[in-house]
């Protein structure tokens, strides 16, 4: 579904590269989850997936990207988003006309939806996304909360193969945060729909990705499943990525032979854990 292969790109005026050596293959049906550190060229590597670079964002590039049998180069941002669906890290950037159901009616429209099921779309997107409420609103007038979920709303509309969100959650609070997991969990599991996503909410992330892959300066580091990626703790601190309070916990139990189960990705199993380990 999506194979990078010994692909790297510069941008234009850059000195450096921002990807570097990158193969990665993601099959149809996967949740994974990017993490690492700033300007470890995790938003770079979802552009070069929906077809921003190095159509939109110009510079040097190697190797290849085949998405959905598709080479990223050959082929635009409008061809692949016929089957990837992308939701940015800043909603302001995305959000092109003046009222929510416009907004999501808009791609529907320019790919010839018939009218019956537009209305059927935006009504499902709404009600997947939290904010059935939202419908009639002014986009300007939406906290950058709700634009978000406008973003996500309109990504998901179109039921892309792929669905790559860079950061969704950052302007969003605990609550907000759980149900745009929870519509990608849904959307993951009942439509099979192939989810890419870059969080810095890393014991949220680690709760519904199945896989975990770390970067850092434009390499991939990591490549391994969720819970393997926490039991190797050490080595997100030593790439400089926050790792979870609950994970440093079950770590240091682990090493002080007091506890040998899995990791908590939850607060919840943290307290299990912590019961089991002082037996109250």
């Amino acid at each position: 579904m999506i194979s990078f292969n010994n692909y790297s790109f510069q941008y234009k005026d850059s000195n450096k590269p921002a990807l570097k050596d990158i193969n990665l293959q993601v099959g149809k049906g996967e949740f994974v989850g990017i993490i690492g550190p700033s300007g470890a060229g995790k938003s770079t590597l979802l552009s070069s997936i929906n077809g921003i670079v190095p159509h939109y964002f110009t510079g040097d590039f190697y190797g290849s990207i085949i998405v959905c049998g598709l080479d990223t180069v050959d082929n635009g941002c409008v061809a692949l988003s016929r089957h990837v669906g992308s939701v940015l890290q800043d909603p302001e950037a995305q959000i092109v006309t003046a009222y929510v159901e416009d907004e999501i009616a808009f791609s529907l429209e320019n790919f010839n939806v018939p009218t019956d099921e537009i209305e059927k779309r935006i009504t499902e997107a709404l009600e997947l996304s939290g904010i059935s409420h939202l419908r009639n609103r002014d986009t300007a007038g939406l906290s950058g909360g709700q634009k978000q979920r406008v973003a996500v709303a309109s990504a998901i509309a179109l039921r892309p193969d792929i669905l790559v969100l860079d950061e969704p959650t950052s302007e969003l609070d605990p609550l907000g945060s759980k149900m745009i997991f929870e519509t990608l969990a849904r959307l993951n599991s009942e439509y099979n729909m192939t989810i890419v996503i870059v969080e810095q909410k890393i014991m949220l992330l680690s709760h519904y990705s199945k896989r975990m892959i770390t970067m850092v300066d434009g390499e991939i580091k990591t490549d391994m499943s969720t819970i393997e990626t926490l039991r190797q703790s050490w080595r997100l601190i030593e790439m400089g990525i926050n790792c979870p309070r609950v994970v440093s916990l079950a770590r240091m139990l682990e090493e002080a032979g007091l506890y040998g189960g899995e990791y908590p990705r939850t607060v919840d199993e943290a307290a299990n854990m912590v019961r089991e380990v002082t037996g109250r």
